[in-house]
């Protein structure tokens, strides 16, 4: 298998909107990627077609090697998926619904769910209808987990929790992730926490896969520069967020090649600075400029 999602010009429409626009992804076996965008980008739309919950208008996805049009219950017997608003048995205790998912899978390892329940600090005699929203997520996890699945899909964990919820669920999940292979998709806007866990990118905006690739080579690639004192020369073609001032020049390189002492010989005899960019800064930058770019259309 030499992807674990693969989707080949999925594309779905809605009356006056295109959610999603040929998105062409490989998601290599193994990794933790995270599917950035703003709210309304396509992200949930993207994951629904995936789990085929929604059928794709064109194109199509693959998970494990299975079409998503036709998972049964022998795929999803190897896929976990979490999604933000969990439907579950709130008249259950959340032992009780362990249990009875318990049933359903040949595989599920009551040795791990002991771990994973520790793990998370999930009180599994309380009553699903009284636990807190943090409580019900770490709950749909350890559901969604406990049988060792070889791919996890999680449709925006951190939403709406506080940060310590968040933290503890984050913490768990690079825990589990260093003990287990498994693929891991997750969609989010909360880029604070993609750094700690994902080691592949995407980031979609409206509707359109904008960016994919490992988030090192991500991070390699941008850096931010800034110039003082005077210099004839401008930043090159690709550079974003340029900004001029009295003997001063700003800007972000988004192909940086690895050669500082290039940069600096470009603006000599100015004072260069480079500095390399978290996710968030490299995410909110290319969000501004997206939002440039549709003003311009």
């Amino acid at each position: 298998m030499a992807s674990a999602i693969e989707t080949s010009g999925l594309t779905r429409h809605y009356r006056n909107c295109e959610a999603v626009q040929a998105l062409d992804l490989a998601i290599p076996p193994g990794s933790a990627f995270a599917f950035l965008g703003r709210n309304g980008a396509g992200k949930t739309t993207t994951i629904k077609m995936l789990a085929g919950l929604i059928r794709p208008s064109a194109g199509h996805s693959r998970l494990l090697g299975h079409d998503s049009a036709k998972l049964g219950p022998g795929q999803w017997r190897e896929i976990g998926y979490v999604s933000e608003n969990q439907d579950l048995y709130d008249w259950m205790t959340c032992e009780e619904l362990v249990r009875f998912t318990a049933a359903l899978y040949p595989r599920w390892d009551s040795s791990f769910e002991r771990s994973l329940a520790d793990t998370l600090d999930l009180n599994t005699s309380r009553r699903v209808g009284r636990c807190s929203r943090g409580e019900r997520m770490k709950l749909a996890l350890l559901l969604a987990i406990a049988f060792r699945p070889r791919l996890l899909i999680l449709d925006e964990p951190f939403t709406g929790l506080d940060p310590l919820v968040k933290e503890e669920i984050l913490g768990s999940l690079i825990e589990i992730t260093a003990q287990n292979e498994w693929t891991i998709f997750f969609s989010t806007h909360d880029i604070d926490e993609v750094e700690k866990l994902a080691d592949h990118v995407g980031i979609i905006e409206e509707g359109r896969l904008q960016v994919s690739e490992s988030m090192q080579t991500l991070q390699d690639r941008f850096r931010r520069v800034e110039v003082h004192g005077p210099t004839s020369a401008e930043p090159l073609p690709d550079a974003l967020a340029i900004e001029h001032g009295p003997n001063q020049l700003r800007f972000i390189l988004t192909r940086f090649s690895g050669n500082e002492e290039s940069v600096r010989v470009q603006f000599a005899p100015a004072r260069v600075e480079i500095s390399p960019m978290s996710l968030k800064e490299i995410f909110l930058t290319l969000a501004k400029e997206y939002q440039r770019e549709k003003r311009r259309r």
